[in-house]
């Protein structure tokens, strides 16, 4: 099954000449085959250089004009797949776009923060960004219709959307593939990028996180049980949402003293990279924390959403200290939507929706459950 990704169609509008397109990604995620589909119908000439390869490496690390024309002369596109790879790619792109206005770049990176450095100050006003994360609900909506994708629900939630779990049918072979992709690839880049020698510090981070989804994750409680300080866990915190791992959210507060604030909430993009880390593959039924799943699940995929289809989102978790709180909060256009996730159908908490909307006016708040959720992922509300 070869799903079509939704930034297939973000990408040919963004490929222009003179311009240079980026797309980020995690590992494994699909960047390549995106690629390739796109190059696929691509009616130009076109020259894919793969900077894992020291020969690519090497032609692309030239500052001279001249032998960078030399290598794209005859081409009007240009593809240069794991770009981070290459010293100074982001002055050495300038060059290209600046001395050769007829030809289109396609830059695709894991690391976005190193190649997000490399590349963001030389090419300022020449660039475009996408991300490509794992698969999404509305993608395998897509590909094999809502009643089958509902259907499957519960092991989009398990196996998480990396590629090879939507394709790959034994169950032995997707935990072998998600066992690979977290012993061997999730942590490269951090681990050769930022010169850190404690693989075992990022797991068992990790893990502690994965155990509190939907709670405020204390820097200070991590760095106490991992023997490490503030700082250096801060450091690998920022890391991992850098190579897309996890990701923050941050409280929201209009009203400082009734809210929590302090600290943020972590998710994972995948689910089946959480599963892979505290090695549970368990069946829901056989589980005590569907609940975290569930909102982990819905948190990434409502990310998805917004990002493939260009809303501006702020999103946040909000909680008071008495305990009321409302899982997901998004500020979009000057209005406020509250969303509760509970795995199955229960009523609103009346009290937390009459303070929420108290506090705030004109606030919507709804809970999102197994039953009716499709029209959360599908923006069609």
């Amino acid at each position: 099954m070869k799903i079509k990704r939704l930034l297939l169609s973000k990408l040919e509008k963004n490929v222009k000449l003179g311009q240079v397109t980026v797309v980020y990604g995690p590992r494994r995620v699909g960047k390549t085959t995106l690629i390739k589909k796109y190059l696929s119908s691509y009616q130009g000439r076109y020259l894919f250089l793969n900077a894992d390869e020291l020969a690519s490496r090497e032609a692309l690390e030239s500052q001279d004009a001249q032998k960078l024309g030399e290598l794209v002369h005859g081409y009007d596109l240009l593809v240069v797949d794991e770009a981070q790879r290459v010293a100074e790619i982001g002055l050495n792109l300038k060059i290209l776009v600046d001395t050769y206005p007829n030809l289109a770049i396609i830059a695709t990176g894991s690391a976005s923060f190193d190649l997000a450095n490399k590349i963001n100050e030389p090419l300022t006003g020449r660039k475009s960004t996408l991300t490509l994360y794992p698969i999404s609900f509305e993608e395998l909506v897509q590909e094999v219709g809502l009643f089958e994708a509902k259907k499957q629900l519960e092991r989009w939630i398990v196996w998480g959307g990396y590629p090879t779990s939507i394709t790959t049918e034994s169950i032995v072979q997707r935990k072998q593939l998600l066992g690979e992709l977290v012993g061997s690839y999730l942590y490269k880049d951090v681990l050769e990028l930022d010169d850190i020698k404690r693989a075992d510090k990022i797991v068992d981070l990790l893990r502690l996180i994965a155990f509190q989804i939907g709670k405020e994750v204390s820097v200070a409680e991590l760095a106490s049980n991992l023997a490490l300080n503030r700082e250096t866990v801060e450091r690998y915190l920022d890391l991992l949402e850098k190579v897309f791992v996890i990701f923050r959210v941050s409280g929201f507060s209009r009203n400082l003293r009734k809210e929590v604030v302090k600290n943020h909430r972590y998710y994972f993009y995948d689910n089946g990279v959480r599963n892979a880390l505290i090695q549970n593959f368990n069946t829901l039924n056989l589980r005590d924390d569907v609940g975290q799943l569930w909102e982990n699940y819905l948190v990434s995929e409502r990310m998805k959403v917004n990002h493939y289809h260009n809303r501006s989102v702020n999103s946040y978790f909000w909680r008071t200290y008495d305990q009321k709180e409302i899982d997901l909060v998004e500020e979009t256009g000057g209005q406020l939507y509250g969303f509760e996730f509970k795995w199955r159908q229960t009523k609103l908490n009346a009290s937390t929706v009459r303070e929420f909307t108290a506090t705030y006016p004109k606030s919507l708040v709804q809970s999102v459950n197994s039953e009716k959720f499709d029209k959360f992922l599908l923006l069609k509300q």
